[in-house]
């Protein structure tokens, strides 16, 4: 897209609704860059533009200010019978002093003139939907509150009509307690309900269409007062308008010392866009996460993984970024029948006090699934029409076919404006993650071998970013942006808090613990993004006691958390049997100093500016005590790997990978045995089998990758086969991919040549 269609495009879209004007600020950032490079000088056009959207930002500051909370909109509120919507609207009304509409009292008995009961029973369910909608068709209203029918939803047209003037508020009650309710209430029957049909079947049923409609949802735990809901309520409308108050800034952010000067911030969109801050730094929250409180994660002990990933997400993502009904249709998409287990992320008690987190039913066969599944869908709807994308990759060896698997799911036309390139260590990835990278390459992703390590990958991919002459030059040129997918990239790494939260939620759910009991977990950590996540779920309300960080023989963040050293000199990375977390620049590591340095952007900067040039920095000792207060760490050896795999399969029949085995070594090591302790299954293992086979002492060790999982399968041991990963390891074997050299500008040339094949 030329200059001037882009801009028109943006002027199009910033006119449409001034509401969220600033959601296109990233946009206008986009054009500066596109069209003030080096490359292409800004015209007198583009420039007033750009000078007008600020003139638009302000005003819209300035009319937001003074704007009441629901204006000319009404607040509808929608749920099932029994939900309270009725005496929630009438508390809200009183408290904001306007006009509180009941749509079976005001509406429906005053246009049928007789009550909903009796209409119900004389026309029968499918026409009582029909004559019910057509009586909300004809009505209208502004600035009020308005409290729906439970069977509302379930017409289209009319709450299509609704929601042009209304925000939806979603009264999201469990099933069980509306049950409860409607039978206290003397309810027996209610729109839709036929003989045979049980009350919770339907009120399951009817979940799809709230599901559809509402812009902002309010969890009801039981025993909720009236009134704390509808404050509930008032808080959810607040954040749905404040479109301005969830944005993200750079780890290496200096705060202004001139209070009134505005802090430069990015909205979530913007930050799943660019993955890199452009100072060099990692996006994290301005603010604190959200929590839920002690009953609203009592709600989700009985809810699915798919629901508990809505719900809480939902928190994180604010809906002018992504709007929560096509939120839910990413995550159920993500979460389907990709996954060879129903449950997502089940929890699996080995022994004693340990619990097993399996994070390995994805299509890939690791815990990289669970975000590479959503992330791609987040990240096309964010992006604005019209633009390519490169996603550039590094990988240290799951992360590579979970990307390509992820981006190759999107749609036809989301395919051919985004394209991912993955870089791995020729020799630094097991055979067959080297097998299922190479045999994952599809129509929008390429696998480049460099020869060198997984640190050097992901090191030149960040020079790529901060090369701005070169991503100058791939935007004029070829019409490309460039963005990430590891785990640096906030909208990659988000996605992983659900299943530590879920983890939690299923130990409670199968009677192990009760909701508030303390658990630890322990990590096999390279990168620091799963245990991060793993924190953030804590910030949220999960009682997570300790993180314990599990390490193998390049143990720089053990040595880190004990000591508060971080030291690279003289360290060579060693290749070991767990090649995910051989790794020595740990790059979530930033994020967490961060927030526990309460957002200090300039010892971030210098710390890790001295790390890229001095190869190590020391933090200071009230620092380490304050990391050390909820983090333990040690480290595990070749030797104890494959003495934990094999004594496991001997106590319990179950395989771990080598890289739940260094986290097991380290658990056993660590942990004080007074709570429950998950451990972090980070891949099947199938996908390390001349490891396994070493552990088990198989002798009959195969030549190919296919022939030693084929082996494995048959020793009926648990976990099962991972079947997506045997139908697809002899097909993989058959592909090639392109090698290069330990250069970053050999690296910059593939990306040219890839972003011109895909884009021209």
């Amino acid at each position: 897209m030329g200059q001037s269609q882009f801009l028109g495009w943006l002027a199009q879209k910033s006119e449409k609704r001034m509401l969220h004007f600033n959601r296109c600020q990233h946009l206008k950032q986009i054009a500066q860059k596109c069209f003030s490079s080096t490359h292409v000088k800004t015209d007198k056009r583009a420039q007033l533009f750009l000078s007008r959207t600020f003139a638009l930002a302000e005003l819209r500051k300035s009319w937001h200010s003074i704007y009441s909370l629901v204006g000319d909109k009404n607040i509808i509120l929608m749920g099932p019978p029994g939900a309270g919507k009725t005496t929630v609207a009438r508390i809200i009304g009183q408290k904001l002093g306007c006009c509180v509409i009941d749509v079976d009292d005001d509406i429906l008995e005053k246009t049928w003139n007789m009550s909903v009961s009796e209409k119900l029973q004389d026309v029968g369910n499918e026409q009582f939907l029909e004559e019910e909608g057509k009586a909300v068709l004809n009505f209208s209203a502004s600035g009020s509150v308005i409290s729906l029918t439970g069977s509302n939803p379930m017409h289209d047209a009319s709450m299509r009509h609704l929601k042009k003037n209304g925000i939806i508020v979603y009264l999201d009650v469990p099933p069980i307690d509306i049950v409860s309710r409607l039978k206290l209430m003397k309810i027996d029957r209610i729109v839709g309900q036929n003989s045979g049909t049980s009350m919770k079947d339907l009120l399951k049923f009817r979940r799809q269409y709230y599901k559809k409609w509402y812009d902002t949802r309010v969890l009801c735990e039981n025993g909720a007062s009236p009134e704390e809901v509808a404050d509930k309520v008032l808080n959810a409308v607040k954040r749905y308008q404040d479109v301005d108050s969830e944005t993200f800034i750079s780890t290496r952010h200096i705060w202004p010392k001139d209070c009134e000067q505005k802090v430069p911030t990015k909205f979530f969109s913007e930050a799943v866009t660019e993955g890199l801050a452009p100072d060099g730094g990692l996006f994290v929250p301005e603010k604190e996460f959200p929590k839920l409180n002690f009953g609203e994660w009592k709600s989700l002990v009985g809810a699915t993984y798919v629901e508990r990933a809505q719900i809480l997400l939902e928190k994180c993502i604010h809906p002018a970024d992504i709007p929560a009904s096509r939120l839910g249709e990413m995550i159920e998409t993500a979460y389907g029948e990709n996954f060879a287990c129903s449950k997502i992320a089940p929890v699996r008690h080995l022994s004693g006090n340990q619990f097993i987190l399996e994070l390995f039913h994805g299509p890939t066969g690791s815990f990289k699934d669970l975000s590479l599944q959503l992330m791609p869908h987040l990240f096309a709807h964010c992006i604005p029409p019209s633009c390519n994308y490169m996603i550039l990759v590094a990988t240290s060896g799951d992360t590579g076919s979970a990307v390509l698997n992820g981006f190759s799911r999107l749609s036809k036309k989301d395919k051919q404006r985004i394209a991912v390139a993955t870089f791995f260590p020729e020799d630094g990835v097991s055979d067959f993650q080297k097998a299922q990278i190479i045999g994952s390459q599809n129509e929008n992703g390429w696998a480049v071998g460099v020869k060198s390590d997984f640190d050097f990958c992901q090191t030149s991919i960040k020079r790529i970013f901060q090369d701005s002459d070169f991503t100058g030059f791939l935007t004029v040129e070829y019409g490309t942006v460039l963005s990430s997918a590891n785990s640096i990239n906030w909208g990659r790494l988000l996605p992983q808090v659900v299943y530590h939260a879920s983890a939690y939620l299923d130990l409670v759910s199968q009677g192990f613990i009760s909701f508030g009991s303390p658990v630890d977990v322990c990590i096999p950590t390279g990168n620091f993004g799963n245990i991060l996540a793993a924190v953030y779920a804590k910030t949220m309300g999960i009682p997570i006691r300790k993180f314990i960080c599990a390490s193998n023989q390049n143990h720089v963040l053990t040595d880190f958390i004990k000591t508060g050293h971080y030291d690279l000199r003289e360290r060579k990375l060693a290749q070991t049997f767990s090649p995910a977390i051989d790794i020595l620049k740990s790059s979530n590591l930033e994020r967490h100093l961060h927030l526990m340095a309460n957002k200090d952007g300039q010892l971030m900067t210098r710390l890790f500016n001295q790390l890229e040039e001095q190869h190590h920095f020391q933090i200071e000792k009230i620092l380490v005590e304050k990391i050390q207060q909820d983090f333990v760490a040690d480290w595990c050896s070749e030797g104890e790997c494959l003495a934990a795999i094999h004594s496991t399969y001997n106590t319990s029949g179950y395989i771990l990978d080598p890289h739940t085995a260094v986290a097991k070594v380290v658990a056993d090591r660590m942990q004080d045995k007074t709570c429950p302790v998950i451990v972090s299954s980070t891949a099947h293992y199938s996908k390390f089998a001349p490891a396994i086979m070493q552990a088990l002492k198989i002798k009959e060790i195969s030549q190919t990758s296919s022939s030693q999982v084929y082996l494995l399968s048959s020793y009926n041991a648990l976990p099962p086969p991972h079947e997506a990963l045997l139908e697809r390891t002899k097909q993989q074997e058959k592909m090639g991919c392109q090698v290069c050299a330990a250069d970053v500008n050999v690296l910059k040339s593939h990306v040219e040549k890839l972003a011109q094949n895909h884009f021209i």
